[in-house]
């Protein structure tokens, strides 16, 4: 299915490559880049983002085979291309605040064992909202396919990024605080519109 463009979203595009020439980069991280400054109109995310081209080229491969999509939160979810794809996004769910108390430890947390549960391995994990989801998932056996991890905000998510990015995992990351659920989805997006190509 060919993808439509909005003129807006060309008009924006145009406008940020005129602000930024960011052609030196692989042809996926530069996808994923503008699509983040893209859907943030933050030219800082050109400098605080973190992708390997190998991992995006995974992550692609595993969304065309039909990998599912796990998120931490309905935010990147709501934000997120479907075109028909599973998203898994169990934080709303009574089992995960049920687990989360039994476990003594966050909902978001407590999401990505259930998620895992249904799942496993080889999925594509997109957290932006919440640095314990990320956390959660590096302590598990996942062996995803890729993880998207930009969480937000000043508890935790620079840390839980720069664990990621220690963990060895196929990853997508930022170096700081900021993130959030709009950037999360846009890095996924950016993948999401190559898939027929």
């Amino acid at each position: 299915m060919t993808r439509t463009v909005h003129p807006i979203e060309a008009e924006s595009y145009r406008i940020l490559r005129d602000r930024v020439d960011l052609s030196h980069l692989p042809p996926l991280t530069r996808a994923v880049t503008e699509r983040v400054v893209h859907a943030s109109a933050d030219l800082d995310y050109v400098t605080d983002l973190v992708c390997d081209e190998d991992a995006l080229a995974a992550g692609l491969a595993a969304l065309r085979a039909g990998a599912p999509v796990v998120t931490d939160v309905w935010m990147v979810a709501a934000g997120i291309t479907r075109a028909g794809r599973e998203i898994v996004c169990p934080v709303a769910e009574p089992a995960a605040a049920d687990l989360g108390r039994a476990a003594g430890i966050t909902r978001s947390a407590a999401a990505v064992r259930i998620a895992y549960d249904r799942v496993g391995p080889g999925a594509v994990w997109v957290a932006g909202c919440a640095p314990t989801a990320l956390v959660e998932l590096m302590g598990l056996d996942a062996a995803p396919a890729l993880v998207v991890g930009l969480p937000v905000g000043f508890v935790g998510a620079a840390e839980s990024k720069s664990a990621l990015r220690a963990s060895g995992l196929p990853a997508v990351s930022n170096v700081g605080e900021k993130g959030g659920s709009a950037v999360a989805a846009a890095a996924l997006n950016a993948l999401l519109y190559l898939e027929d190509k």
